[in-house]
Parts: structure tokens; C-alpha cells; sequence
């Protein structure tokens, strides 16, 4: 099977299994995401194997939608990948793609894994989660949790350990202090930093929108 083979079946098994996914973590995420992906890969020295596959699998499971385990998507991701025989290496990198890349990962966390891929993929998913888009998905999932639009007197909480970041409940305004206001600074190559800035301004621009209309002043 060459790469294209591999990667075009790849398509097709993501898209079986996240058939009737949630709008913001569906097929159309993760196409996005792998678009994305190539485009920051061209200016950075990379394995395009592991990024495509990383790009494609990295949702395969999310873990919010798994009673919070974080296991089954490596493991789904793994067995596809070894049904088609591919390399122990390339199997083991992008795993470890798939258990690296969440924001909430790494929260108060050191991890020692570190690749150009991840860095790829990782600000790909992180752009997919801010601008026009990443405001559309972000009340998409509020309305999938039943979550308040906005409240005044919850405060956003700037300093959430992982275990309060994967419990909340908060107001979906919120979700932009406590997270995606955060991302631009958290970018890991020159493409990503330069399309999320454009898109950070964006989202600013919407809450400054936003709150002047909630408060009657426009």
C-alpha cells in the first residue's frame, strides 16, 4: 500500500466512525484539521506520513465524549494503522500525537514528548478552535452540553487545573477566557502564530461585539 493508499483509507474509516459525531469534533473537523496541517508542513521539515495520519486519527476518540477516557483513541488508532501494516515507528509517533495534542493534556504537565509533527498537527487543531470557525464550534458544543450562553456573575477561571478544565460546567463566554484567548500564544510554528493572530483578533473583536449587545450598548 503506498502512502496515498494508506492515507486515503485513513478517510474512509474516519469518516465511518465519526458518522453522527458532534458538529465541532465531526469528519468536517478533522478535514479541516488535515488541510491545516499541510499547509503549516510546508514550511516546516517534517515526516508528511505522521503528519497526515496524526491530522486524521487525532479525534478518532476524543476523550469528552468517552467518559473522559483518554485511552481509546490511541488504541483504535493503533489497531487501524498495524491492520495495514504500518511500521512499528510510524504507528508509535503518531499515538503519541494523539496522546499530546489536547490543551488539556497539557495542563500543568511537563510531557517529554515533543516532534515537529506534533507541533503541526497541534496548531492546526488549535486554529480549527478559534476565528470564525472556532466560535461557531465552540457554541455548537455549548448547546450539545446544555450550557449557559453567558452569565455575569460566573467569573471565567484563568488558573483551572485538568481536573476542573475537564469538569466544567461554565457559562460558554467563559470557555473563551479560560481557553481560547490562550491558544495564540501557545502556537509552535511561524505559519500557526501568523493565521492565529488574525483569527485571535477576530474572536476579540466578537466579544468586544458581544458583550456591548448584552449590555444594551449597541
Amino acid at each position: 500500500m503506498t502512502n496515498h493508499d494508506l492515507i486515503e483509507a485513513t478517510k474512509v474509516f474516519v469518516k465511518e466512525t465519526l458518522k453522527g459525531a458532534e458538529g465541532g469534533h465531526d469528519w468536517f473537523h478533522i478535514e479541516r484539521v488535515f488541510n491545516n496541517s499541510l499547509l503549516i508542513a510546508k514550511g516546516e521539515n517534517v515526516d508528511h506520513l505522521v503528519v497526515s495520519l496524526g491530522a486524521l486519527l487525532h479525534d478518532i476518540a476524543d476523550s469528552k465524549f468517552h467518559n473522559g477516557d483518554s485511552t481509546i483513541g490511541p488504541k483504535i488508532a493503533g489497531a487501524f494503522l498495524l491492520k495495514h501494516d504500518v511500521d512499528s515507528a510510524t504507528i508509535n509517533h503518531v499515538i503519541k500525537i494523539i496522546e499530546n495534542i489536547s490543551y488539556s493534556s497539557n495542563i500543568g504537565s511537563n510531557n517529554l514528548f515533543k516532534s515537529n509533527e506534533l507541533d503541526v498537527v497541534q496548531d492546526a487543531d488549535r486554529l480549527d478552535a478559534i476565528g470564525a470557525i472556532g466560535i461557531a464550534r465552540t457554541f455548537n458544543y455549548g448547546g450539545f452540553k446544555n450550557r449557559v450562553l453567558y452569565d455575569p456573575t460566573i467569573t471565567p477561571n484563568l488558573n483551572l487545573t485538568k481536573a476542573e478544565y475537564k469538569a466544567s460546567n461554565a457559562p460558554t463566554i467563559n470557555h473563551f477566557y479560560e481557553k481560547l484567548l490562550l491558544l495564540k500564544e501557545l502556537m509552535n510554528t511561524k505559519t500557526g502564530t501568523k493565521i492565529g493572530t488574525q483569527r485571535h483578533q477576530y474572536m476579540v473583536d466578537f466579544l468586544k461585539q458581544f458583550h456591548a449587545e448584552w449590555e444594551g450598548k449597541r
